[in-house]
């Protein structure tokens, strides 16, 4: 059994590294200094398996010198956040959103790249067939704050809606949790990640509202964005840089083999399901972070948030505290596809 193991380990490891085109750089990083720290603690985010270039990276990690790589368990957005910020994590892919409001809240949080978009599903019982429907009516969210939340609270603002007086939120409680009532007819919308909208559609649960992944002006921006504390950015440059590289190669990874990226998170026990795994990494473009401006998501995000009352810091300002886009200008350089 062990050997067998070992055997998949390496297979998976060489099948990262090709597909991920790690020689290509070698001679790169030949010239920069190890990194600081060996140790590095990334984000386990329950339910979601959008962050999976995080979870692939492990052997893409060890080959830039990280000999210690922690996964640390969070259960939505909102947390995912205040553990980059208060530093239980070094880093981690997560929504834009809960990002801009910690910085405006003036959390030493700083965003190094856009990762991916299209997260997010909305999901509506008969009767809901856009978000101006929602006005008036319950939905489920895993937490007020959360990454799924705040999203559609940029959503209804954007329309004219008031998040706080034109819908009522539903979270988790003793009647049960918010997927749940959903399922059971109790409130009316549900907004949900990968793999939820997968469990929704093969149970034949409510239609499908909004679609991040294909429909404007949210398919336009990056969801994801890859994230760190200030101080340990400032620390550990070279572990910033070399950390960074190593995800977007395994988004490079995702993008190029999904089949085997889902394969990888399930035996990983990311997730439990490869059919979901398999249909949201082939559905989610990982391949974005070289093409698109950064920039243009967080104005985009932080626009909305102002127009929602969520936070009270102009874009430029967001941008100037709470990003830096050194490191990423550098490595589209060095990774050119």
């Amino acid at each position: 059994m062990h050997m067998m193991q070992t055997r998949r380990q390496f297979l998976t490891t060489l099948s990262l590294a090709g597909a991920a085109g790690l020689l290509d750089a070698l001679s790169a990083r030949a010239a920069e200094a190890p990194p600081e720290v060996t140790k590095l603690r990334l984000l386990k985010l329950y339910p979601g398996i959008c962050i999976a270039p995080q979870y692939v990276a492990d052997e893409l990690l060890r080959a830039e010198g990280f000999t210690q790589i922690e996964y640390v368990l969070s259960q939505s957005g909102a947390p995912a956040a205040a553990a980059v910020a208060g530093g239980t994590v070094d880093f981690s892919l997560n929504y834009a959103a809960p990002n801009i409001i910690a910085v405006d809240a003036g959390e030493p949080l700083v965003t190094l790249a856009g990762v991916h978009a299209g997260c997010f599903e909305l999901f509506g019982h008969e009767g809901i067939r856009s978000i101006a429907d929602l006005k008036g009516k319950q939905v489920g969210v895993l937490a007020l704050g959360s990454s799924q939340h705040v999203y559609l609270a940029t959503m209804l603002s954007y329309i004219g809606l008031d998040p706080e007086k034109d819908i009522t939120w539903v979270t988790p409680s003793a009647s049960g949790k918010p997927i749940e009532l959903f399922a059971d007819g109790k409130v009316d919308a549900y907004l949900g990640f990968a793999p939820e909208p997968q469990d929704l559609r093969a149970k034949h649960i409510g239609n499908v509202v909004v679609d991040s992944a294909v429909d404007r002006p949210w398919a336009q921006y990056f969801c994801c964005m890859l994230t760190s504390n200030r101080e340990f950015v400032r620390k550990y440059p070279v572990a910033t840089k070399r950390a960074l590289r190593a995800i977007l190669k395994a988004a490079d990874f995702c993008a190029a083999e999904p089949a085997q990226a889902a394969q990888a998170i399930v035996e990983r026990g990311f997730t439990p399901s490869y059919p979901y795994a398999l249909d949201a990494l082939t559905k989610l473009p990982y391949n974005l972070w070289r093409e698109w401006d950064p920039n243009d998501t967080i104005r985009f995000y932080a626009l909305r948030l102002h127009e929602a009352g969520l936070i009270k810091s102009t874009p430029q300002q967001i941008i100037a505290d709470g990003t830096d886009w050194r490191f990423l200008n550098e490595l589209k350089r060095e990774l050119k596809a």
